[in-house]
């Protein structure tokens, strides 16, 4: 409230104004974000507390318990088949996820987006405290953790289309790589942060490592409903609009038109393949940790912050070098390549030291980040504003469900191939992760194909997505 009255009182022109609103609703929507992310990362810090190897545990001499293999293991996640339920949980969560982003753009363009993110994190934070609350309740059913999975990634979905189209409503083309890439750092930030908040409660009360992260997505809904202003035109009552202003439509586009746009399709299937590897990452590197490098659960998880530090470097990086060059895809497809082989130095040096470790994880983890922010941002949103559209801004939301929720199918399919294939050994784990970088390349080569043809040309290019 203090901000929005001294943006209104200050005789500042309306040109200056605008900035401040674009800088407010930057900030509003990272916190937004950052949150959604801090929410999801419990579970991965909180798998090597639920499967623990208890022959290291002290175990207390009040204590009585007939198996001495498992007396510190929470059921059902007490059986050698512990991966395999791992992985349920992570697809009950991100097919969920998956199925519900490509409805999410629709309501996103037909529903206020204040409305529609505020419900959204309050329900999350609901589903997330719910979780927690197993711990309280003594609850042992795999049903039980499935089900509130589903109906938290159903509405986690409400998350990146509505922030995507309240920043495409905001900020032009001209820096939108950059801006995006530091923006899109509320991926890491919420990673980073949501594993040292469950990381501080895992090994005492494994519930709080829910039911905190979940009382503050609710608090953000909360914030959002009061405070956020989805477009700039919604000022227009209020300062003078700027001169870049573009006529506002009101049909939405479909869901077979926004595929139609050139380069949606194959921007999405890269990131199918990006986004596996993503989230894999995401969902067990903190158990890969632990098991390779014998960390507690709290070592663990801390030390996978690593990856996601890298990760706001490498999406920032990934934004610079595409609005200087205009290559989106070839910037892309670049980091993608350089990314496989340093996957299999990780998996194969990046135990030796502790150095090797994190220079790895920060490496690994910015060529592997950055062209999954840099596709799911400024790629997204300089499709949903396609001059194929003729300034219809409606196509924003929907463009960015597309592409994200091909992408979380991806995001779906990684973690589930990874708790199938780690019992035969994590080697095979990260020969499926090089293997789906390579693909995502492969998808872009015909877009890399005409960036190429572009410059060889010297053909002046605009920032962002000419017809293709």
């Amino acid at each position: 409230i203090i901000v929005l009255l001294a943006l209104h009182k200050c005789p500042n022109t309306a040109y200056s104004a605008d900035i401040r609103y674009r800088g407010f609703i930057l900030t509003l929507t990272f916190l937004f974000y950052t949150a959604y992310h801090l929410s999801r990362k419990p579970i991965s810090i909180v798998k090597s507390e639920l499967h623990r190897n208890c022959s290291l545990v002290i175990r207390p001499a009040d204590l009585n318990f007939t198996n001495n293999a498992t007396w510190c293991d929470w059921a059902p996640f007490d059986q050698n088949n512990y991966q395999t339920l791992f992985g349920v949980l992570d697809n009950s969560f991100l097919v969920a996820y998956a199925i519900g982003m490509f409805f999410s753009g629709i309501f996103g363009e037909r529903v206020p987006l204040r409305y529609y993110l505020s419900f959204g994190m309050l329900m999350s934070g609901v589903f997330t405290c719910l979780f927690g609350l197993g711990f309280y309740l003594n609850i042992h059913s795999l049903w039980y953790y499935s089900v509130i999975q589903v109906l938290n990634g159903l509405m986690q979905t409400t998350g990146w289309p509505a922030v995507v189209a309240c920043i495409g409503n905001w900020f032009g083309k001209g820096k939108r790589g950059f801006i995006m890439g530091v923006w899109n750092s509320h991926t890491s930030v919420g990673n980073i942060l949501g594993s040292l908040i469950a990381g501080a409660f895992v090994s005492s009360a494994w519930g709080l490592s829910f039911i905190v992260p979940g009382l503050i997505i609710a608090s953000t809904g909360i914030l959002c409903f009061f405070f956020l202003v989805e477009s700039k035109f919604l000022f227009s009552w209020w300062v003078a609009e700027p001169a870049e202003a573009v006529e506002q439509h009101t049909e939405a586009i479909s869901f077979s038109g926004a595929l139609s746009i050139p380069g949606v399709v194959e921007f999405s299937l890269c990131l199918l393949f990006a986004k596996l590897v993503s989230y894999t990452f995401l969902y067990w590197l903190p158990l890969y940790i632990s098991n390779v490098a014998h960390f507690d659960a709290k070592a663990a998880g801390d030390m996978s912050t690593l990856f996601d530090v890298g990760g706001i470097v490498g999406g920032i990086t990934a934004g610079l070098v595409s609005d200087y060059t205009g290559g989106r895809a070839t910037t892309c497809c670049v980091m993608l390549l350089t990314a496989a082989p340093m996957l299999f130095l990780y998996n194969y040096i990046g135990q030796r030291s502790l150095a090797t470790t994190v220079g790895m994880l920060l490496l690994c983890g910015g060529l592997v980040n950055g062209p999954y922010a840099l596709i799911t941002t400024a790629v997204s949103a300089d499709l949903g504003t396609h001059e194929s559209l003729r300034g219809n801004s409606r196509a924003l939301s929907t463009v960015t469900a597309i592409i994200d929720g091909t992408g979380s199918v991806g995001a779906a399919v990684g973690p589930l191939l990874a708790g199938l294939i780690s019992p035969t050994g994590w080697n095979h784990v990260f020969y499926m992760l090089i293997t789906s970088d390579l693909l995502a390349c492969l998808f872009l080569s015909r877009l890399v194909y005409k960036e190429a043809l572009g410059w060889c040309r010297r053909v002046p290019r605009a920032r962002g997505f000419k017809e293709i």
